[in-house]
């Protein structure tokens, strides 16, 4: 018995000595990753009001990214109302909410979408992801964090207006892309977007997308009067991304569930898509990732979103 008693103690200590071992090399590596600085882009897109192509619009981006050499990831952020995968015609078996319920990791729901890109989908219709708690958010982040390395560029499809979740996803990315058309609705709704980014999240830096244009000058024009009241009324920088002009082979892929980027590359809208990606490669973001990865949550849930 003694015998039998000295070998279980014996073992008892080995586990634990293993145990204790295992928890220095994992806060080894917890140390190394807080001093590593990834060189994937994360550009949110966002807009102030909804109908405005958001979506469509981040599809064909990451398809046209996809087309130069890069490795794209798009994180469907309209939690409660996603329909990415719709827009291109795909049926996940897994979503982001089972994420959050911890029934899968984020690398067991990705899907491979058109172009080779990845898409990280989520749910239609739960009511209790439009307002997550702070360690659920949280939680998306790091898992992101895990698998950022592996891409050149995420982006992420917020949701339109100015909840806690679209604010979050916004504050949470190193770049900030307004979705915005001719309508004057949809103007008035991108300039309060950007006030509340910048008066309550300190956001100084935007980039201006306009979709829907029916010219080039057209869409100038809009970014102009925008650029014009928030230089007079915001402290903040505005940047013409371009311009996606009209073009009614973009609702004939949707009703396919196609992207006309795919369906039609020669279109004009299709032209567009694959001019704003060129210069997206070219460009550089204007200030380095937030904190010691592409996200700074910790710092995001201690200081904004108390």
């Amino acid at each position: 018995m003694r015998e039998i008693m000295k070998r279980k103690d014996t073992s008892t200590k080995i586990i634990s000595l293993t145990r204790k071992i295992a928890d220095k090399n994992a806060a080894l590596v917890r140390r190394k990753n807080r001093n590593r600085k990834s060189n994937t882009r994360v550009i949110a897109i966002t807009s102030g009001k909804g109908g405005v192509g958001k979506t469509n619009i981040v599809g064909n981006l990451g398809f046209a990214l996809s087309q130069l050499g890069k490795k794209v990831l798009i994180l469907d952020a309209d939690l409660g109302l996603g329909n990415i995968d719709v827009l291109l015609g795909l049926a996940p078996k897994y979503n982001l909410s089972h994420v959050i319920a911890e029934e899968k990791s984020i690398s067991e729901i990705i899907i491979k979408g058109p172009g080779n890109m990845n898409i990280l989908p989520t749910s239609s219709g739960i009511q209790e992801l439009t307002k997550l708690t702070k360690e659920q958010k949280i939680q998306i982040l790091t898992e992101l964090d895990s698998l950022i390395d592996s891409i050149d560029i995420l982006l992420i499809d917020t949701a339109a207006g100015i909840s806690s979740n679209v604010m979050y996803f916004n504050v949470s990315a190193q770049e900030i892309m307004v979705v915005v058309t001719p309508e004057p609705t949809s103007i008035t709704d991108a300039y309060a977007l950007m006030k509340v980014l910048s008066l309550k999240y300190s956001e100084r830096h935007f980039n201006l997308l306009v979709n829907s244009a029916s010219s080039k000058q057209d869409a100038h024009e809009v970014f102009r009067q925008l650029n014009l009241v928030a230089d007079r009324f915001l402290d903040i920088s505005i940047e013409y991304s371009g311009c996606v002009l009209f073009d009614e082979n973009v609702t004939k892929g949707v009703r396919r569930q196609k992207i006309v980027s795919e369906l039609y590359p020669d279109t004009r809208a299709s032209r567009c898509y694959a001019s704003l990606a060129k210069k997206i490669c070219k460009s550089r973001p204007h200030h380095s990732p937030k904190g010691d990865t592409n996200f700074f949550w910790k710092d995001l849930i201690q200081n904004k979103f108390d």
